[in-house]
């Protein structure tokens, strides 16, 4: 028997799908594209990682972790958080090792709203953040910012933002779509007004490990913070892990048991060999994450400079493996510029728009691609300007 009846949640029937994935995936039907929209690093995990995985399967270890992860993973991360970033926290109470970072911020949402509870979020960003407040009943206030700032979030606009149903600020930085890196003045000042008005702060530092002028500092770590943040990373960009899905978050205690408990009946644990993994490349992989750096440097600061001057106007991004120029100047739209780039140079990158309203005029390129490839899309991206 038919019927017409949707048996699909509303929250789910109304969402968008992803706007990365869908030039992703016409960009996989196509030969000879050179793709520069997928965030995944070119390198491949250090030996060490991948041996270490290895070894545990040989030895069989292919149980259940602990819920909350392996505890000589969460003592490593523990001591990894404190001696690079200057955050204590402790192994067996405040850090859960996740699937992914992802996984991490959908826990940090669903513990902390309750339905009509407003979270900040800062756009241009990536784009599961306003999905995962709304799927856990949030309502995503959206700030914008823009390039004449270099689209960093001022105060004065985050405090705009705030109502008596705001909650929390979710920020990311170094950003995914921007690059853009805030550094402990402009995180002081953020700071300042989350504490005024008694918010949380949900730090996505995925990136921590790929700052290239500025240290990465972690508002975790400014006075009266910690208390009040809950602090997302992983393994997936700056250890070259994506496939293995692995991050971790780190709260104070009674945040840290609301979030385990939905962990214990959404996911269980993280991957065991993947765990084993990770705890290897924090133990000996620090040399191949700044290797990996010096090459990502190299290529941003080639690909900032061929952008400008052919026209396409880009900031220095501080930190990950994107550069996010300016396409105004060609009279296109983010998601004309990027279609008519694929179709007539094979050159696959993401529009701005999918970012937020605020990326319109924009497109997201990832550098993360070998410096021949980088040099053969300039080259493209130039012939398609000049037609």
């Amino acid at each position: 028997m038919k019927t017409t009846k949707s048996y699909v949640a509303k929250s789910v029937e109304n969402m968008a799908p992803s706007g990365i994935r869908k030039f992703f995936d016409l960009a996989a039907t196509m030969e000879g594209v050179i793709s520069l929209g997928v965030g995944e690093p070119d390198f491949v995990t250090s030996w060490s990682a991948r041996e270490a995985a290895i070894l545990s399967l040989e030895k069989g270890y292919t149980s259940y972790t602990a819920n909350a992860g392996l505890l000589e993973l969460r003592e490593a991360i523990s001591d990894y958080i404190s001696e690079r970033f200057y955050v204590p926290y402790i192994a067996n109470e405040e850090i859960i090792v996740t699937v992914g970072a992802s996984q991490a911020i959908d826990l940090a949402m669903r513990a902390i709203l309750d339905p009509g509870d407003e979270v900040v979020v800062v756009e241009p960003c990536f784009v599961s953040y306003v999905p995962l407040v709304e799927l856990a009943g949030g309502k995503a206030v959206t700030v914008e910012t823009t390039g004449e700032q270099g689209f960093k979030l001022q105060a004065e606009d985050l405090e705009k933002a705030i109502t008596p149903k705001t909650k929390a600020l979710l920020l990311c930085s170094p950003n995914n779509p921007t690059g853009t890196q805030l550094d402990r003045e402009e995180l002081q000042a953020i700071a300042d007004i989350v504490k005024k008005y008694d918010l949380l702060v949900i730090a996505d530092e995925i990136y921590a490990e790929l700052a290239y002028d500025l240290r990465h500092t972690s508002i975790a770590s400014l006075e009266g913070m910690r208390e009040r943040t809950i602090l997302i990373n992983g393994f997936s960009k700056g250890f070259a892990m994506t496939g293995w899905r692995l991050g971790f978050v780190c709260a104070p205690r009674e945040l840290a048991a609301a979030m385990l408990k939905i962990h214990q009946y959404t996911m269980m644990c993280a991957s065991t060999p993947a765990q084993y993994a990770a705890l290897e490349a924090l133990q000996t992989g620090m040399n191949d994450v700044e290797e990996m750096k010096k090459a990502y440097r190299r290529r941003r600061n080639y690909f900032v400079q061929s952008l400008n001057e052919m026209g396409l106007t880009c900031h220095v991004p501080g930190g990950a493996f994107y550069v996010f120029p300016s396409i105004q100047s060609t009279g296109l739209t983010s998601e004309q510029f990027a279609e008519q780039l694929l179709v007539e140079e094979k050159v696959a990158v993401v529009p701005g728009s999918v970012f937020g309203k605020g990326g319109e005029g924009y497109i997201r390129c990832s550098y993360a691609s070998s410096m021949e490839q980088l040099q053969e899309a300039v080259k493209r991206i130039k012939q398609f300007l000049e037609k």
